[in-house]
């Protein structure tokens, strides 16, 4: 074998979702967020296109991200769906993480490659990411409220219609035990037809 297949297993297996309440005050070097971040830049891409953008928010640049996607929930919540308990989370995460990192798809020219392509491309890119986080032992929670797919977002971003926001994803070292996980055998999931 090229690899290790039961580390590569381990890691994928060990990937869990951390949320930032759990997170302690150790910053995350900038060396580790670029390793994450060229990593990413790994992921397939129909046509080669790279359509991923990040948007990194660290030391008080958090505090700016908060109070933004505060004013965007308050903004874009209607009132019979709108709870001060969501509103606290969301302006909470940036200040609890080390790191905040926004990705986004950068629509790319050529016609031919659906949407979805592009939008599934940067999908991979944060599991590359989230995996590279757990390998540094870094907990990792890939938020994305719904004010992230409004055109305000676009706008605080200065993204173009045609781009999308994606999500935010947080990072942290963690204080709490590595959680176990569990998922449904693949007999559960998987036709075969031969």
């Amino acid at each position: 074998m090229k690899y290790n297949l039961s580390e590569i297993t381990e890691l994928i297996k060990n990937r869990r979702t951390i949320y930032p309440k759990f997170y302690s005050s150790r910053k995350v070097h900038k060396e580790i967020i670029e390793h994450l971040i060229r990593n990413a830049t790994w992921a397939p891409t129909h046509g080669n296109t790279q359509p991923w953008r990040f948007k990194v928010y660290r030391e008080n640049s958090r505090i700016q991200l908060s109070e933004q996607l505060g004013e965007l929930y308050k903004k874009l919540t209607p009132k019979n769906l709108y709870k001060e308990e969501k509103l606290n989370k969301i302006v909470g995460r940036p200040l609890l993480s080390s790191v905040a990192i926004i990705v986004c798809m950068k629509r790319g020219d050529n016609e031919k490659i659906p949407e979805i392509e592009e939008v599934e491309a940067v999908a991979c890119a944060i599991q590359n990411m989230c995996l590279t986080a757990t390998a540094y032992g870094l907990g990792s929670f890939w938020s994305s409220p719904k004010i992230m797919y409004s055109q305000e977002m676009n706008s605080y971003l200065n993204l173009r219609t045609q781009d999308k926001c994606l999500g935010i994803l947080y990072l942290g070292y963690t204080t709490m035990d590595w959680p176990k996980g569990q998922r449904k055998p693949i007999e559960y999931l998987t036709d075969w037809n031969d």
